[in-house]
């Protein structure tokens, strides 16, 4: 599967950005599409997931309640809504699929594709 992530760029603290990850080359939607990022210096942290099939998401606790992952079955396609954006949230975010489903339950246990990331930056 191809994945595709759109809509980083540069906004102010507080402020809000919508990332998209469109998806091609496979028909069936049973799989987790997830969102990584990853900041100079740091390890790449699993941010948010969610099931195509069933809706299940994951959000990690250092986004929860400012992130919000949604999906668009028909266009194969997530988002990851991001609201009060802080300094730290600078990075590059990655989009990502999970054939075994475990994205979605919170499990990092491995990524079956990622796309090219794209970058975020807050600033104050």
């Amino acid at each position: 599967v191809q994945l595709q992530a759109f809509g980083g760029g540069l906004v102010q603290a507080g402020g809000s950005l919508r990332l998209s990850c469109a998806a091609s080359g496979r028909t069936s939607n049973n799989y987790d599409m997830g969102w990584f990022r990853q900041a100079p210096g740091n390890e790449r942290e699993f941010v948010a997931a969610i099931s195509l099939s069933g809706g299940r998401t994951f959000c990690a606790d250092s986004v929860k309640g400012r992130f919000a992952i949604s999906k668009d079955n028909a266009k194969n396609a997530v988002y990851l809504q991001m609201n009060s954006l802080k300094l730290e949230d600078t990075a590059v975010y990655y989009c990502a699929a999970d054939f075994r489903g475990w994205l979605s339950a919170g499990w990092n246990y491995g990524v079956d594709h990622w796309g090219r990331g794209t970058q975020v930056t807050v600033s104050s």
